[in-house]
């Protein structure tokens, strides 16, 4: 495995093709293993770097709180440390969130941006109503926690503090301004479940808020987007790279 210097933690990492660069970030309580398909399918036509924030996958976690500024630099200080320019990002979730800070806070440092299932503050973050999902209710594995007590340098018993400190992430951030999204000039794509925590409507705003922005909304899809729909999730993102001026070899 291989594992990086940042700041003052090993943060574990992945880097795989040839091509443009594409950095992918991660979602709150998720490893590197949720976005593995869509890993998959660019690294045919693009250079994918990964890496995995304190306390998620195979990176160890931190005593502080979490935040959405610690990410931030974090995934500053790994762009430098892998030497990469200008990006194409794609984030999911708390990853979307940090993509979006990248894109606002270091233009220079985005070629484009997707955030799937992102939200603007704690009020674009809800339970999913069961009146919009008419589907027969079946449980689902819950994946992540089988992922994190597989590779978890902390060993499976560390979960519930994890999860504490995500909780409470959530509650208090991101604090985002629609307004100040107008400043983002990199392509962008906007993309959330119909059935997704985050509302449609949510991300309707996000969209309309960035110049020239382009909306997704997946149908008969939850927050977990990526994992249920991953082919066709793939082919938008393939679609949007080329457009975005990223055209695979």
């Amino acid at each position: 495995m291989s594992y990086l210097r940042i700041g003052d933690v090993d943060l574990y990492h992945e880097v795989a093709g040839d091509g443009e660069p594409v950095l992918l970030l991660h979602g709150g309580f998720c490893s590197l293993e949720s976005l593995r398909a869509q890993s998959d399918a660019l690294v045919t036509g693009y250079r994918v770097y990964a890496f995995e924030r304190p306390g998620h996958g195979r990176s160890a976690d931190i005593d502080e709180e979490y935040g959405y500024a610690r990410g931030l630099a974090d995934t500053l200080a790994y762009l430098d440390a892998v030497a990469a320019g200008p990006v194409h990002v794609i984030g999911y979730s708390d990853g979307a969130i940090i993509g979006l800070l990248l894109a606002l806070d270091h233009p220079e440092r985005v070629r484009s941006l997707t955030a799937i299932s992102a939200n603007l503050d704690p009020s674009g973050f809800s339970s999913p109503d069961p009146a919009l999902d008419d589907r027969p209710a079946a449980p689902r594995p819950d994946v992540e926690r089988m992922h994190y007590d597989r590779l978890s340098p902390d060993g499976p018993e560390h979960a519930d503090a994890v999860v504490a400190k995500l909780l409470r992430l959530w509650n208090r951030e991101p604090r985002i301004d629609p307004g100040d999204l107008a400043r983002i000039a990199a392509p962008v794509l906007i993309m959330s479940g119909d059935r997704d925590m985050i509302r449609p409507g949510h991300s309707l705003l996000m969209a309309a808020s960035i110049p020239g922005a382009q909306l997704c909304i997946v149908p008969g899809t939850s927050h977990y987007l990526v994992d249920e729909r991953p082919e066709l999730i793939s082919v938008i993102l393939r679609d949007f790279l080329r457009s975005a001026g990223g055209p695979a070899r």
